[in-house]
């Protein structure tokens, strides 16, 4: 059991995505991957900001070793929590406990090395399948290399209310979004924050498909449309944009511990903080909000799903 160790950690609700920061990400991403110092830039404006969480992976490209390398002039490694993510298994170590064991222990002491840090404070498998491999994490965390582990989970809530229940998970990555509201009319939430489980929401924006342009949607996915137009009515008549809903919808759930956001400049910074500076929707809000969301194909709200990103 985690007794309480989060609130001890005392996180920001607003936790920093740094997959930009290793690789060209999203559908609405315009800038492509920021440089070293616009980095440093980003994390040192959130920090001030109050942002004292940050979310990476072993596959986002150079982003651990960005991540720490900034961190690291910034003088602030110690001072923030980093939540990052085992190196996916192939078909072939899934398949064989002994090859799974040495490719999570390789990553692990990968990202240790990249972060710069000997202990990590967080460390989740990237898919469901790999997690039943815990004990491999579990003697890595006796071991001194990571504090905490758990899962990033899909978009399907059963897998997720089945990881809040096993006691050997301290925490969950979980996409859910404004359009997307199946974990959290699940149950999965009530059930984590009460068994002291982290949930770290993710694809809040549904990575840039809430806030793009109509124009830049693309074809396959216009059957958003709709659904984003009655949304941003209500944004509209309650005096903000889609993106401040979308945001600030996450931030009502209680039991929710961090919301994440990627970002691209400085200037996405500010304005994330802004808008968790705040807070949750007023209750008046949110009941208006539940009955203009539809249930959309598995097609339009799994990022998975979509067809390739266009690179010009």
């Amino acid at each position: 059991m985690l007794t309480k160790a989060w609130k001890e950690f005392h996180l920001s609700r607003l936790m920093l995505g740094t997959v930009q920061f290793g690789l060209p990400y999203g559908v609405a991403n315009r800038t492509g991957q920021p440089d070293f110092r616009h980095v440093v830039d980003m994390l040192s404006a959130a920090i001030e900001g109050g942002v004292n969480c940050f979310d990476t992976a072993a596959a986002y490209g150079t982003s651990e070793d960005v991540l720490g390398r900034a961190l690291d002039e910034l003088g602030a490694a110690n001072r923030v929590t980093i939540v990052t993510k085992v190196r996916a298994l192939t078909p072939a170590e899934l398949a064989d406990p002994q090859a799974a064991r040495i490719a999570i222990e390789k990553s692990v002491s990968e990202s240790r090395q990249r972060l710069r840090l000997d202990c990590l404070p967080v460390v989740l498998f990237h898919r469901e399948a790999d997690a039943t491999y815990q004990n491999v994490l579990a003697e890595l965390k006796a071991k001194g290399w990571l504090r905490y582990y758990g899962v990033s989970c899909d978009n399907r809530p059963g897998p997720a209310a089945r990881f809040v229940a096993d006691e050997h998970f301290s925490a969950l990555q979980i996409p859910a979004n404004i359009l997307d509201p199946r974990h959290p009319r699940s149950g999965v939430f009530q059930a984590a924050g009460q068994r002291d489980v982290a949930i770290f929401i993710r694809s809040v924006y549904l990575q840039g498909l809430l806030v793009m342009p109509d124009e830049d949607i693309p074809p396959a996915l216009c059957d958003v449309l709709p659904a984003r137009h009655r949304l941003a009515l209500l944004a509209a008549d309650a005096g903000m944009d889609l993106a401040e809903l979308a945001l600030r919808y996450m931030l009502s759930f209680d039991d929710v511990t961090c919301v994440l956001a990627g970002v691209e400049t400085v200037a996405q910074v500010e304005h994330n903080l802004a808008m968790v500076n705040r807070g949750p929707l007023p209750t008046d809000l949110l009941s208006r909000i539940a009955p203009a969301i539809p249930e959309l194909p598995e097609t339009i709200v799994n990022p998975g799903l979509w067809p390739p990103r266009k690179v010009d």
